[in-house]
């Protein structure tokens, strides 16, 4: 008898793994091998050198918008905008969205402008009133607004980093699943008009404009590649991969205004999740798995520094423990770094060129 409740217990188990219903269709597709963190992402302990802000005022500070005067402006998993002074101090309520305030940038107007995961494009005046932006796109509801970058004109460009999986979901659905449900848009509010630039993307997160403005960067989390929208030029309207085989897994991008693209890394590569890449089926099996048996990132603090070329120029890490991960999001002010992070009770600060030989700049 034994031995019988045993194998139905085993045939049950195995039933449940292969056959219960789950709400991912996993596409194969075949990961790049993972770089090692060696040569010119050798590892180091640069991040161990940050000063947290705002400890204990929220939760999940994702990403941080600096206004003229220097002010630190972020959004709570509560939904809150709160404005820090330059130090991270005198927190004053600006707005609550209701929402989860992910990605910010401020307009030309000084209109803070916020990718809300539930509530779409928004924009916040001064003064602290909310405006509705933009919400859905030929008939598809934005499932997860992600991050917005404004350009000197006012226009909006901003990632639905999942049509199909919303926050509520977590992006570790729409990534196990590969379906490419990612766009990058674009929004005129002169017209109030948006339009599509790419779709098929996998998991579209953060968005940088270059420089010149002459095209925008969005990053593929689920491909763990940067693609390239051409704005300007004899490429206008065409793409193409910027950077691909990051080391790590890619969340925010933000451009310094000087050459310079910042990638929060969220983790290093896991290499269960990418051995899982070409087996949809174990994938769906990984997925009905208890989540801590479920592929885990790393807590591990990790940002690179790109060139406009795409080179690496900055390689910033930190595996030891207190290590502030993961980091979410990069905003560079004069010669400091803010980092954002999706589940840190606090921000944090770097100081570039910091002493010690601890920062790594690429070879």
């Amino acid at each position: 008898m034994k031995k019988i409740i045993a194998l139905l217990i085993i045939a049950a188990l195995a039933g449940y793994l292969l056959f219960w219903p789950v709400p991912i269709e996993p596409v194969a597709w075949q990961a790049p091998e993972a770089p090692k963190l060696e040569g010119r992402y050798a590892s180091n302990s640069a991040l161990a050198n940050i000063t947290p802000l705002a400890l204990g005022e929220g939760n999940g500070p994702e990403d941080v918008a600096i206004d003229k005067e220097g002010n630190l402006y972020v959004g709570y998993d509560d939904g809150r905008i709160v404005r820090f002074n330059s130090e991270g101090k005198e927190p004053d309520l600006i707005a609550n969205t209701q929402g989860r305030p992910l990605g910010l940038d401020f307009d030309p107007e000084g209109n803070l402008i916020v990718a809300d995961g539930y509530k779409g494009l928004l924009s916040i005046s001064p003064s602290g009133a909310i405006m509705p932006l933009s919400t859905t796109l030929d008939g598809i509801d934005y499932g997860f607004t992600d991050d917005v970058d404004a350009d000197s004109n006012g226009v909006l460009y901003f990632t639905d980093a999942s049509s199909k999986f919303g926050p509520a979901m977590k992006a570790r659905d729409d990534v196990l699943e590969h379906g490419g449900h990612g766009r990058l848009i674009r929004y005129d509010p002169a017209r109030e008009h948006a339009e599509l630039l790419l779709d098929g993307l996998q998991f579209a997160n953060g968005v940088a404009l270059s420089k010149e403005e002459d095209f925008v960067l969005v990053n593929e989390t689920g491909s763990y590649q940067i693609v390239r929208y051409w704005l300007k030029g004899e490429k206008a309207g065409t793409h193409d991969v910027f950077f691909e085989n990051l080391p790590g897994i890619p969340d925010g991008i933000s451009s310094n205004g000087d050459g310079t693209f910042w990638v929060a890394l969220f983790s290093p590569r896991n290499a269960l999740l990418d051995a899982l890449s070409d087996k949809p089926l174990l994938r769906k099996v990984a997925f009905r798995l208890p989540q801590f048996l479920q592929p885990q990132p790393a807590h591990y603090s990790f940002v690179l520094g790109l060139n406009e070329q795409g080179d690496v120029t900055h390689n910033l890490q930190y595996n030891g423990d207190g290590a502030f991960a993961p980091i979410t999001s990069v905003e560079q002010h004069g010669e400091t770094l803010y980092l954002g992070s999706l589940t840190e009770p606090r921000f944090a600060a770097y100081q570039l060129g910091a002493p010690e030989g601890r920062e790594e700049t690429a070879q």
